[in-house]
């Protein structure tokens, strides 16, 4: 595969779900069209992050956007570790459109809907407000002709951040995947959607405000916001100023992944949702934060011992806090979703120590997490078709109802909880040898309160199975005697993203060796800096050092 070949591939995941979302809403009258679009966008992206991942194990793959070349124009880079989260992240999204838009068609609308109770009683009342409603409750065509587009947008916003290489770049994909979020996670209109969607709205924009403000701090400091320049000038930066930055950085990117003590928003805002949307949101969104985070502490601030320590600290405050809630919960959606909080300490543990083994274990984490958290959201969508709630108080005996239900739920639960010799065992495994050899004092309280955080973990799911699977069912919950049968088509894509979870199993040799490449490439930083500057990076500050024509440095 030559250079030319590979390039091409490079702006794939960017511009083919951005044209089909254009084309879906073009088509917004014929959802079978907007299905095909989805369908097809999303097959396409993961099959160009399988190539890429394939090419950039040899090295970075740069491509310079519109004839441009760096820092003046545009640039995205596919590195391994970007290459593995597009690959990752693609396979997600498209089992969840598969899911959501069986559940559309189940629900007799032919829509791909995220419907749930609330949205069919906001329905009848429109309908009952407005008699000239159409028969087929058109009033909320509007929602559904734009969930495809909307779908799509998020798709791109997630592959322009992963292949970002430059800083404002990595913002404009924060600003087109939280745009698309708003739309999702308010997607039927109800009242609790309305709350928790304008609390993720507000934290989402305090994020973005403090990133662009990091943004514009580096370019007064630097000249540059291209990354790859950065690496080259950032050490010749004020060590004041430089930590400012690195502060501000963290602070943004750690509000997207939820990091304490900036996580409270989230098991408010997710579960609200609609199944295939809090899937998404909770095995992807917070990851392109600590992607973020990852991206730039080891290539734009590689040695840092200071915040590199309150980090640590961050991550063991992450662990305990999320399962401590997890434990405290009756509802399977806010259980799950106080889990992921806590699951983003084993990644952010991995980024702090900043050794090319810890690094290699947060990247294999990041993987099983998303896999694993997305299909546990799925499944619970299924629980809560089948049974009409999620709260533990009110299920119970569903293994009997629905046995086939009972095991996709156990497989990813133990998995996330860290069973041998699945994924997730072996994943913290990484991270605790890790942590063993960096033998400080943080370290080790790190890899105490892992252990205490997966036993924990443990708990609360082996808990909500049993609750939900093997109790008897409440004596006030009505149980159909002949339930209608979950349809195959989310059962179907459940199942597959189950076996996705599972397979990492099998081929964790292969992928941890993958891993451990994308962290060698990542953390040493020459690799990347030479393929974006072949020739040798710019090293003007911008400030006091210009460019002349000739590329050399003189003095303004």
């Amino acid at each position: 595969m030559n250079l030319w070949t590979v390039q091409t591939l490079v702006p794939l995941p960017v511009l083919v779900p951005l044209f089909g979302a254009g084309l879906a809403l073009a088509l917004h009258r014929y959802q079978r069209a907007q299905r095909i679009i989805s369908v097809v966008a999303l097959s396409v992206v993961a099959a160009a992050s399988a190539g890429l991942v394939v090419a950039a194990q040899h090295g970075p793959v740069p491509l310079d956007l519109g004839g441009w070349a760096a820092p003046v124009g545009v640039n995205l880079v596919a590195d391994p570790l970007a290459s593995l989260m597009l690959l990752v992240s693609s396979i997600m999204l498209l089992c969840v459109l598969l899911y959501s838009m069986a559940q559309g068609i189940a629900d007799g609308n032919d829509r791909t809907a995220p419907a749930t109770t609330d949205a069919e009683e906001l329905r009848t009342a429109l309908e009952a407000q407005d008699p000239d409603a159409d028969e087929g409750g058109q009033r909320d065509a509007l929602p559904v002709a734009i969930f495809h587009p909307t779908f799509l947008i998020l798709a791109a916003g997630v592959a322009d951040a992963f292949l970002a290489g430059d800083l404002f770049n990595l913002f404009v994909g924060f600003e087109i995947l939280l745009a698309a979020s708003y739309v999702l996670l308010t997607l039927g209109g109800t009242s609790e959607r309305i709350r928790a969607g304008s609390v993720y709205v507000v934290v989402a924009l305090l994020s973005s405000i403090v990133f662009l403000l990091a943004v514009g701090l580096v370019y007064a400091a630097t000249g540059t916001v291209n990354m790859a320049q950065l690496a080259e000038r950032l050490p010749d930066v004020d060590p004041g100023v430089r930590l400012g930055i690195q502060a501000l950085l963290l602070l943004a990117f750690g509000i997207k992944a939820a990091i304490f003590p900036l996580s409270a928003w989230l098991p408010d805002s997710y579960p609200t949702a609609p199944a295939p949307v809090t899937a998404v949101f909770a095995g992807l969104l917070t990851k392109v934060g600590v992607y973020a985070i990852l991206r730039t502490q080891t290539l734009l601030f590689p040695a840092n011992e200071t915040l590199e320590a309150v980090l640590l600290v961050l991550a063991l405050a992450t662990m305990l806090v999320g399962v401590l809630g997890a434990v405290a919960q009756d509802d399977v959606k806010r259980l799950l979703s106080f889990t992921l909080v806590s699951h983003i300490g084993y990644m952010v543990f991995g980024v702090a120590l900043a050794t090319q083994a810890s690094t290699a274990a947060a990247i294999f984490y990041v993987v099983h997490h998303i896999t694993v958290q997305t299909a546990l959201f799925l499944v619970v969508g299924l629980v809560e078709r089948r049974s009409g709630t999620t709260s533990l108080d009110r299920l119970g005996g569903l293994a009997t109802l629905a046995p086939g239900l009972a095991i996709l739920f156990f497989v990813p639960a133990m998995n996330l909880a860290g069973i041998p010799p699945l994924s997730g065992f072996l994943g913290k495994v990484g991270l605790l040898e890790a942590g063993v050899l960096d033998g400080s004092v943080l370290a080790w309280a790190l890899v105490v309160g892992s252990v205490v955080t997966s036993l924990l973990t443990l708990y609360a799911v082996v808990r909500a199975w049993n609750k939900a699977f093997w109790q008897p069912s409440p004596e006030d919950v009505r149980v159909p005697e002949e339930p209608a049968p979950l349809p195959w088509g989310m059962v179907g894509p459940t199942a597959a993203l189950v076996a996705v979870s599972v397979s990492l199993t099998f081929a964790a040799g292969p992928l941890y060796d993958y891993a451990a490449r994308a962290a060698d490439m990542a953390m040493d930083g020459r690799s990347y800096v030479d393929a974006v500057f072949p020739d040798g990076a710019p090293r003007g500050t911008g400030t006091s050092d210009e460019i002349t024509d000739d590329g050399e440095e003189g003095r303004s």
